[in-house]
């Protein structure tokens, strides 16, 4: 298992002005960083990865739908087609960083609702661009990840069996899912038990408080994640997310109208919650 820490916290395009937190993590022990990747071009990546390779620190790689005119639901072929494009570069991008993934909700734009759950068309819709992303991937040996959303953020996959049921549409080897425990603990009846039975497609792992602040201090139990995490044999990266106000639109989208954590003690407790929780759970 490996230790990584989402930058989201601090912004949304990471280059080399954000080397001095990439720095603290590394001093603070994290095995990696994941970079939020919601525009820019190869080049830029490219060099964004040697640089984190410098600081000593692996990467993952996370992405976002980022509007409507890029939306996999749509009816409009040209918007489904610009959905498709969008996630391939960002795969490319992934490769040139030296990510092993590309994660994130890539089955929607954050926080647009039609006021009804999902039909079967958009199901259906949704399925075959990912089936596409997932076999272009596959030239850069890039996973595809998706990550189920709470229904207050999305509306069309909000529980991991509904990230499942979509794994099994798109059927593509090159297709897993996430477990992420901010979401999990607002949808699921059984957050820890869901573990067990994504474990075939498990690809990633986010570790994030109910109220978004330092692991540790709200109210999840991670201990029995952990122990969940270890009995399917799970060996991925368990990645801290946390979020504050640093983007005004994510924040919105996420709902995120305060600071929950100081960054200092979201970084150096969450490590210390995933190595004592990790060790205990054997």
């Amino acid at each position: 298992m490996k230790i990584g820490f989402n930058l989201l916290l601090w912004t949304g395009h990471v280059d080399e002005t954000h080397l001095p937190q990439m720095e603290a993590l590394k001093a603070a022990g994290y095995d990696g960083v994941e970079i939020p990747m919601f525009g820019g071009d190869t080049a830029h990546y490219t060099r964004l990865g040697r640089q984190i390779r410098d600081c000593g620190l692996e990467c993952t790689a996370i992405t976002i739908i980022p509007d409507a005119e890029h939306n996999p639901l749509s009816e409009d072929k040209a918007h489904r087609d610009k959905a498709v494009a969008w996630l391939s570069e960002a795969t490319e991008w992934a490769k040139a960083l030296g990510s092993p993934i590309l994660c994130g909700p890539i089955h929607q734009p954050l926080g647009q609702f039609t006021g009804e759950g999902p039909t079967d068309l958009e199901k259906g819709r949704l399925a075959e661009v990912h089936r596409k992303v997932a076999e272009n991937a596959t030239q850069h040996g890039i996973p595809i990840v998706v990550e189920y959303l709470n229904r207050f953020e999305a509306y069309i996959l909000t529980t991991m069996a509904d990230a499942l049921a979509h794994a099994g549409r798109v059927d593509h080897p090159n297709f897993g899912v996430m477990h992420d425990t901010f979401h999990a603990n607002i949808e699921e009846k059984d957050p820890v038990g869901i573990v067990y039975q994504a474990a075939p497609k498990l690809r990633h792992v986010h570790i994030s408080e109910n109220d978004r602040g330092t692991p540790g201090r709200g109210h999840i139990a991670f201990g029995p994640h952990f122990k969940a995490l270890r009995a399917v044999g799970y060996d991925g990266w368990c990645v801290i997310e946390s979020f504050g106000r640093a983007l005004p639109a994510l924040a919105a989208a996420t709902r995120v109208w305060r600071d929950f954590s100081p960054p200092d003690q979201v970084y150096l407790e969450g490590i210390k919650l995933i190595r004592d929780g990790w060790d205990a759970a054997k």
